[in-house]
C-alpha cells in the first residue's frame, strides 16, 4: 500500500474517521479534463456526498463548482486540502492549508514531502500522504471487497456507514 515512512503512514481507523467526518474537500490541481485522475477522483467524491471545491487558476468552473485560483481565495470553510501537485509544491500548499484553518493535508499517490507534513502536523493538521481519497474511500466504504477485490483490510468490525 503506502510507501510512506511509518511515522507518517495513516492507519485504517484514522482514514475511516477522516473520510467520515470531513466532507468539504478543496482539490488543488483539479483538472477539467475528464480523463485526468484529479477529475475522476473529484467526480467520485461528489457522487459520494462530498463537497468538492476546485482550486486551479486555469479554470473558472470545474464539475459544476466555482474554481478558485488558490486556497486563500476560497470563501468557504475547507476540511481537507487534497493536493494533486508535485512534491516540491507541497510546502507552500501546506502553509496555505494552515493559514485557512484546514483540518487535513492530503497528498495523492507518489506525492511525499516530509518537511510539509511536519509543518502541517506542528500546526495541528492531520496529514495523509501517498494515498488517493477516491481509492481509500472505495477500499474502506465502497464495497470493493464485495466484488472480490482484496482491500487488505482485516477487521471484525464493519464500517458504520457504507456509501450508497
Amino acid at each position: 500500500m503506502s510507501a510512506v515512512d511509518p511515522e507518517f503512514d495513516t492507519d485504517i481507523p484514522t482514514l475511516r474517521r477522516i473520510l467520515s467526518d470531513y466532507r468539504t474537500v478543496a482539490i488543488v490541481g483539479l483538472s477539467r479534463n475528464w480523463h485526468r485522475p484529479s477529475n475522476f477522483a473529484a467526480k467520485y467524491l461528489q457522487d459520494h456526498g462530498y463537497r468538492v471545491i476546485p482550486v486551479n487558476p486555469m479554470y473558472d468552473q470545474v464539475l459544476g463548482e466555482t474554481c478558485y485560483p488558490d486556497l486563500s481565495a476560497v470563501p468557504d470553510t475547507i476540511d481537507v486540502v487534497d493536493c494533486f501537485r508535485a512534491a516540491e509544491e507541497i510546502p507552500a500548499l501546506a502553509a496555505q492549508a494552515i493559514a485557512i484553518g484546514a483540518k487535513v493535508l492530503w497528498t495523492q499517490l507518489e506525492i511525499v514531502n516530509y518537511d510539509a507534513a511536519r509543518a502541517a502536523r506542528s500546526a495541528g493538521l492531520e496529514v495523509v500522504m501517498d494515498r488517493c481519497m477516491k481509492i481509500e474511500h472505495a477500499r474502506l466504504f465502497g464495497g470493493l471487497n464485495f466484488v472480490g477485490v482484496n482491500t487488505k483490510v482485516i477487521s471484525s468490525k464493519r464500517p458504520k456507514n457504507i456509501a450508497s
